[in-house]
């Protein structure tokens, strides 16, 4: 499996006209001091803010196939973190706990400030990507806001962000916004061939189908069983409200044997409640999804899928136990 991490990236699929955007903001020297890359998680934001930051720091005069060329030089010090005049900021990797925490504390932010306001080491810009600025906290994102409401010259902020309301409105309205879309199916099945090498077409077309055009996603689904997975939380909502005790714990059982099994099943859980109401609301949907939407009113649905989200918040917060919660979770879907 071959999946560069986005510094390291020099491919993009299906966001031609957002680089375009931002690469005529080049050539026409009108560059905005702060650009908010907004879009769900693994389509390429990421990946398309470390192209800007390389044609930026690469200088005018580089063509973009130089600049997106691994063999490149600023290409290979982007991708190995140590270019002098970008920073990066995301959340850090908690050792104990063995995942990344939460959010983005405001020390690290407060570095943005001081890096930006040096003098660029090659004479050209100072960029800072933020990746995961959704997860900044409400101190963290205080500093970063005075940072873009006196921003030094020469210096590009770079804002990846999921959840785009989750932010400050106030950090919202000063930067440049640019949306991106999920992938179509050609363009996620050139990512996907491209990631998933050795998997086999119908492979890499079920993982697209349950990614909801993300690569990203997918090939975390591809890393974590997906496909097994979905089919089981298929198997559950088949036999719901009527589900045995005996299967849901079966099913607890099987899951507690991965480490990421608990999480990919309760996302996998929710989109499939999400699919069958909308698309029952729509008149769309197969005879499986119209049974499901039809066990419950509307609201008592959001209600439910609320109920699954904190659920599973609460059980990976407080490191609880995922069995039970499995468990549980199925009880109040099983419940009339």
């Amino acid at each position: 499996m071959t999946v560069p991490a986005p510094r390291e990236n020099p491919w993009l699929e299906g966001h031609a006209a957002a680089e375009t955007v931002m690469n005529d903001a080049i050539r026409a020297q009108r560059i905005h001091h702060a650009w908010l890359l907004t879009g769900p998680e693994g389509i390429g934001k990421a990946t398309l803010a470390y192209r800007f930051a390389r044609r930026l720091l690469a200088g005018p005069n580089v063509p973009a196939a130089c600049v997106n060329d691994p063999a490149f030089p600023v290409f290979r010090r982007v991708a190995a973190g140590t270019h002098a005049d970008l920073l990066t900021i995301e959340r850090e990797w908690d050792d104990k706990r063995k995942r990344l925490r939460s959010e983005i504390v405001v020390d690290s932010a407060r570095g943005v400030a001081d890096f930006l306001r040096l003098t660029p080491a090659e004479g050209g810009w100072r960029l800072v990507v933020v990746d995961g600025a959704e997860h900044l906290n409400r101190n963290a994102a205080n500093a970063l806001l005075k940072v873009l409401e006196e921003p030094p010259p020469r210096a590009v902020l770079l804002l990846v962000c999921a959840s785009p309301g989750r932010l400050l409105p106030t950090i919202r309205s000063r930067c440049r916004r640019l949306r991106l879309a999920e992938l179509g199916a050609a363009d996620m099945e050139r990512v996907l061939a491209r990631c998933l090498p050795d998997m086999d077409a119908a492979g890499r077309a079920a993982l697209a189908a349950l990614s909801d055009g993300s690569p990203g996603r997918a090939v975390a689904l591809a890393e974590e069983q997906g496909i097994e997975i979905a089919a089981l939380v298929s198997d559950v909502l088949r036999a719901v409200p009527s589900l045995p005790v005996l299967r849901a714990h079966d099913v607890a059982d099987k899951l507690a044997r991965s480490d990421a099994g608990f999480a990919t099943f309760m996302d996998l859980l929710r989109d499939a409640i999400s699919a069958a109401v909308r698309n029952a609301v729509r008149g769309q949907g197969d005879a499986g999804q119209q049974r499901l939407a039809a066990l419950r009113p509307l609201a008592e649905w959001g209600d439910l899928w609320h109920a699954l989200t904190r659920l599973q918040d609460d059980t990976e917060r407080f490191n609880l136990d995922k069995r039970h919660a499995i468990v549980s979770s199925l009880d109040l879907l099983n419940a009339p």
